[in-house]
């Protein structure tokens, strides 16, 4: 396994969209390709990199009618971590694990030449399954332990089930009622 390389395993066409494609079209693609992110490119350049995450962010903090308006550009990273074809596995996966991406742009001379995902790597060799499962387990529980923290200033109540939705979670006291997280905020 020390021998083989991004550029062994990547997705060589990974799907992209202009720096001007609104989120609706985002969404609308990547549901289409059943996709978790597209990636922002004009001429092989990389411009950006938008994930479900970052339109879920965007449909929570704008009004639904402005997300016609929001372009792909307007919410990618400035920043954005990419891989070059020719590092190992091995490094990619220490990689994920530091930084805790799933997926990574694959660049050489400044152009785009791929994507490589944990998917890729757990098709390619499943025996990795371990040391996913257990950045995984850790991801949930600094997810939990940010919940809370949050909850701390408000009452917090025990795990349950929600008097509202009825899914399991951490309670908390709303309007008389023991409540999830997503109820409290939507209520």
């Amino acid at each position: 396994m020390g021998n083989v390389t991004v550029a062994d395993i990547m997705t060589r066409e990974p799907i992209t969209v202009g720096p001007n494609t609104d989120l609706i079209d985002c969404a609308r693609k990547m549901v289409r390709k059943r996709i978790g992110s597209l990636i922002i490119a004009e001429n092989k350049k990389l411009l950006g990199f938008i994930s479900e995450h970052d339109i879920l962010w965007a449909l929570i903090k704008k009004p639904k009618a402005d997300l016609a308006k929001i372009k792909a550009i307007d919410i990618s990273p400035r920043k954005i971590i990419t891989i070059k074809p020719s590092l190992t596995i091995e490094a990619v996966i220490k990689k994920i694990k530091k930084i805790r991406f799933e997926r990574f742009p694959v660049v050489e001379n400044g152009e785009l030449v791929g994507l490589i995902t944990i998917k890729d790597i757990l098709d390619f060799n499943p025996e990795f399954y371990p040391e996913f499962e257990e950045l995984e387990r850790v991801r949930e529980e600094s997810e939990k332990l940010k919940r809370i923290e949050k909850a701390r200033g408000e009452e917090l109540g025990k795990e349950g089930i929600c008097e509202e939705c009825g899914n399991q979670g951490i309670l908390l006291k709303f309007n008389g009622m023991l409540v999830c997280e997503s109820c409290k905020s939507s209520g």
